[in-house]
């Protein structure tokens, strides 16, 4: 099969071996998956993952290595981990696999991605897609369950103040899910058709330039790829308020922590969501992602889909299988 393969460098395998499902596994025949922030990152060294990238993406589940055939000719997305499913694990007990020990990461650790024309999962992590939700949409799942991991963690009060600082996929994603979820939100980047696609949906919007930096937000998300976006996020939670970390940044940079102390700032670090509401989300059409797909690539020309995902206006690059 094709796949998309991250070994020291980027690289198109047109014969990777296909895989086999193994127990409770199904085969899924990948129809449109997203290129992430991360998989740049994995190709700049973080995790020291080599593999099959990718880990957002829809498609139709061929074969089941298992009993429960009834996922067979569905279409379906996956949560990115899977536990070690051991009755003495707490994190497997409670369907919170991103946290087992012993756990697998779809495209970044010990676990071969979904940018490939085939690919297993555990049918205990796949969710079918609901039939009014299309591929376009369905494709996002994934980020927007990592937005809505926020509230999954964090208990936000009706009246908060909440900022979400970087307008890329994740910053756009976050503000608009925040937004769906009823509070008061106001998305701070740099570039005015990227903020416009949150605002037509209701979310106030500032570009940073314009923007006075004001100590007032009780909740303030770093979404911005970048290192100095935790100093600037700092500045901007008022004491006793919470800061959630979003970015995944592989590079280090010094920083001054006082003002955590200083005014008992909460640094929560929030990564990956639960599918389900997330697909309630696109089933009720809350949020419309059609306006962050700046190009669809096919599988065949990947490494020009990875170049153009580096573009600064460029929001989610697809890939079609």
């Amino acid at each position: 099969m094709k796949a998309i393969v991250f070994d020291k460098e980027l690289k198109l395998d047109n014969n990777y071996p296909k895989p086999i499902p193994q127990k409770g596994e199904a085969l899924i025949r990948v129809t449109l998956a997203g290129i992430c922030n991360t998989d740049y990152e994995i190709t700049k060294g973080y995790m020291g993952y080599v593999g099959i990238l990718g880990h957002e993406f829809v498609g139709v589940v061929e074969e089941v290595n298992g009993e429960d055939k009834s996922l067979v000719g569905k279409r379906v997305v996956a949560e990115i981990s899977y536990g070690c499913n051991n009755p003495e694990c707490e994190w497997c007990a409670k369907k919170n696999y991103r946290h087992c020990p012993e756990r697998h990461t779809l495209g970044i650790w010990r676990k071969d991605g979904c940018f490939a024309e085939y690919m297993t999962m555990p049918t205990n992590v796949l969710f079918e897609v609901p039939e009014n939700v299309p591929d376009e949409q369905a494709v996002f799942v994934e980020p927007l369950a990592a937005a809505c991991e926020i509230t999954e963690q964090l208990h936000i009060e009706p009246t908060a103040k909440v900022l979400v600082l970087g307008d890329g996929k994740l910053g756009l994603t976050t503000a608009l899910t925040l937004h769906a979820q009823n509070f008061d939100v106001l998305l701070v980047g740099k570039h005015q058709n990227k903020l416009d696609i949150a605002k037509v949906q209701g979310v106030k919007t500032q570009l940073l330039n314009e923007f006075t930096p004001q100590k007032i937000y009780d909740v303030v998300v770093e979404a911005t790829g970048t290192a100095s976006g935790f100093e600037t996020s700092m500045s901007l939670t008022k004491p006793r308020g919470v800061l959630v970390l979003k970015s995944t940044v592989a590079t280090g940079k010094e920083l001054n922590l006082a003002p955590i102390v200083i005014d008992e700032i909460t640094v929560l670090g929030s990564r990956c969501g639960q599918f389900a509401p997330a697909l309630r989300l696109l089933k009720n059409n809350r949020i419309d992602f059609k306006p962050f797909i700046s190009g669809i690539y096919s599988i065949d020309n990947a490494i020009e889909a990875f170049e153009a995902n580096k573009a600064k206006d460029s929001i989610k690059i697809l890939i079609k299988m």
